[in-house]
C-alpha cells in the first residue's frame, strides 16, 4: 500500500488536520489525535484517506475524528468517530463496524499478585475450560424457541434474570447493558441462527479473558472510587462482542444501504461508507437491528463474567464475597448512539458513530454511573498480551473536542496475514512464559496474528489521549494470565 501523501496541518504536539480543501465534496476537517512518531507509522497506509472520506457523509457535523489507535478498517478507519445531525445526517454501518459492541469490561478481586501466582496455571485452564472460545465456538446455553428474542432486548437483564451476575452489574455496565428501542424483528433468521449456539462464548481474533495486576496507579482518587486501593491488585479483563449475530446483521444493512443510497441521491467516495438517512425506513431498521446486536454482545460478556467468577473462586478456594469480583465497568468501543452535544455552542441531538473508539463521558455526566459521578466514567484501554493496559476516566475536554469519545486499545501495527508470515505462535508462548506471562489457547496460528509486536505500544496510544486531554490515567495493569480463543 502506497504511503499517504494528502495535505496535514499540525495543530498541536497531540492533533493534525486533513483540511476541507482536500477533496471536493468534505463537509468538514479530518482531525487526527497522534504523536509525530506514531503519525509516521500512520502515513504509511492510507488510513488518512478514510478519514477525509468519511469527511464526506451527509450531515456529518465538527470533525472527521481519528483516535491514536487509528488502523486501516471497512469504510471507516478503525479508531475512526464521525457524528451526524439527526435532521440531514446519515447513519453507516461501516461507521459501526462487523463486531457490533465489541467492549470490554474489568472487574477488581480483593486478592494479590502474590497469592495468584502460585495457582495462575490452574487458573488460566479454568478459565479456558469454564468459557467456550475459539472460532466459531459454541457456548453452553441451550435458548428455548424464541429466546433469543428476549436475548436481543433486554441484554445482560436477561443474563442477570437467568443467574448468570448479579443487579449490580448492570450499574456499572454502559447503557445498564440494554440499549432501548431494540427490534428483534429487525435482525435477520441467519443472524439469530448464528447468533443463537454462540451466546457465551468469548471468539477468537482479538478477544480474551486476562488476568492482570495493577502496576501503576496515577489518580489515587479516582482508583479508590472505582475500587483499585494497591500496586498488585488482581483484576479481569473481558474482551468479545457479538459474534456472529453481530457480523451478520452488519453485513445484512451494508447490503441494504448500498441499494438505498441511489434512492436517496447520496454519493460517498467509498461504497463501504454505504449509508441511509438516519429518518429513513433502512436509516430507523439498522439502528434498531445495531441495537439487538449490542445487547447480545452484553448478555454474552455477563455470561462469561459469570462462569470467569465461579472458575476464580473455585481455584483460589475462596466464597464470592471475598473474592471482592465486581464489575468496575464495561464498555463498548463499536456502536452508533443518539447522544446530546454542544454544535457552534447549541445543544444537538446527533448520531455518534465511535468504531474502534471508546465513550468518555466527563464528571457528573447524566449518563454515567451515580458512583462515579465525581470523577467520570471509566475508560477501558486494553493493551497487547504481553505489555499493559490502562484504566482512565473521562473528561470535559473529550466532550467539547470529540464528542466523548477516546482511544479503544493499542492499534494494529501489522496485518494478521503480515504477522502470521513473520511470526510464530510458539516463540510467542516461550517468550511471554519468560515474561511470567501463562497463555491459554486453542490456536497457535491465531497466536502469532496477535502477537505483542504486532501492535502500537499501547503505553504510546494511551500517553497522546492523556496530554491531549479527551481522557485521564488512573491506572495500570500488567498480565499474568491470558486465555486467547
Amino acid at each position: 500500500m502506497a504511503k499517504w501523501s494528502g495535505p496535514l496541518e499540525k495543530v498541536d504536539d497531540y492533533r493534525w488536520r486533513i483540511p476541507q480543501s482536500y477533496k471536493p465534496g468534505m463537509r468538514v476537517p479530518g482531525l487526527i489525535y497522534a504523536s509525530g512518531e506514531m503519525l509516521e507509522h500512520i502515513l504509511l497506509e492510507q488510513t488518512l484517506e478514510q478519514v477525509a472520506n468519511v469527511a464526506h457523509l451527509p450531515g456529518i457535523v465538527g470533525h472527521s475524528l481519528a483516535m491514536p489507535d487509528i488502523h486501516w478498517g471497512y469504510g471507516f478507519p478503525i479508531g475512526g468517530v464521525a457524528a451526524t445531525r439527526l435532521s440531514d445526517g446519515v447513519i453507516s454501518p461501516g461507521g459501526v463496524g462487523f463486531d457490533i459492541n465489541c467492549g470490554v469490561r474489568i472487574m477488581r478481586t480483593n486478592l494479590t499478585k502474590n497469592e495468584v501466582m502460585p495457582r495462575i496455571k490452574e487458573m488460566v485452564d479454568a478459565l479456558y475450560n469454564n468459557v467456550p472460545s475459539g472460532l466459531g465456538s459454541k457456548g453452553k446455553i441451550k435458548l428455548r424457541s424464541g429466546e433469543i428474542d428476549q436475548v436481543l432486548t433486554k441484554g445482560s437483564r436477561w443474563a442477570i434474570e437467568n443467574g448468570y451476575g448479579t443487579p449490580a452489574d448492570l450499574e456499572t455496565t454502559e447503557e445498564r447493558g440494554e440499549m432501548a428501542d431494540a427490534d428483534p424483528s429487525r435482525v435477520s433468521p441467519r443472524a439469530k441462527e448464528r447468533g443463537i449456539p454462540q451466546l457465551g462464548t468469548l471468539g477468537s481474533g482479538n478477544h480474551f479473558l486476562e488476568v492482570a495486576v495493577i502496576d501503576e496507579i496515577y489518580h489515587p482518587e479516582a482508583a479508590s472510587a472505582m475500587g483499585i486501593n494497591r500496586i498488585g491488585q488482581v483484576m479481569l479483563f473481558v474482551h468479545c462482542g457479538s459474534r456472529g449475530l453481530g457480523h451478520q446483521t452488519a453485513d445484512d444493512y451494508i447490503k441494504q444501504m448500498i441499494a438505498a443510497m441511489k434512492k436517496y441521491g447520496i454519493s460517498v467516495p467509498d461504497r463501504q461508507l454505504a449509508c441511509s438517512p438516519i429518518d429513513s425506513p433502512e436509516g430507523r431498521a439498522y439502528l434498531s437491528a445495531m441495537r439487538c446486536a449490542a445487547n447480545y454482545a452484553w448478555a454474552n460478556r455477563q455470561c462469561i463474567t459469570h462462569w470467569a467468577r465461579q472458575a476464580f473462586c473455585k481455584v483460589m478456594d475462596i466464597k464470592p464475597a471475598d473474592a471482592g469480583l465486581e464489575l468496575i465497568y464495561d464498555v463498548t468501543h463499536n456502536i452508533a448512539k443518539i447522544e446530546e452535544h454542544s454544535v457552534s455552542g447549541k445543544k444537538e441531538k446527533l448520531c455518534v458513530h465511535r468504531k474502534g473508539a471508546t465513550r468518555a463521558f466527563p464528571a457528573h455526566h447524566p449518563d454515567i454511573p451515580k458512583k462515579y459521578a465525581a470523577i467520570g466514567q471509566p475508560v477501558l484501554i486494553p493493551g497487547d498480551m504481553g505489555r499493559f493496559s490502562y484504566i482512565l476516566v473521562g473528561t470535559e475536554q473529550a466532550m467539547q473536542q470529540t464528542f466523548g469519545s477516546t482511544c479503544h486499545g493499542a492499534g494494529r501495527l501489522q496485518s494478521r496475514a503480515a504477522a502470521k508470515r513473520h511470526i510464530h505462535g510458539r516463540d510467542i508462548l516461550e517468550k511471554l512464559a519468560q515474561n511470567g506471562i501463562t497463555i491459554r489457547t486453542d490456536s497457535l496460528s491465531g497466536l502469532a496474528e496477535e502477537a505483542p509486536e504486532a501492535y502500537k505500544d499501547v503505553t504510546s496510544v494511551v500517553d497522546v489521549a492523556h496530554n491531549a486531554g479527551i481522557s485521564r490515567k488512573v491506572a495500570r495493569t500488567k498480565p499474568i494470565g491470558v486465555i486467547k480463543g
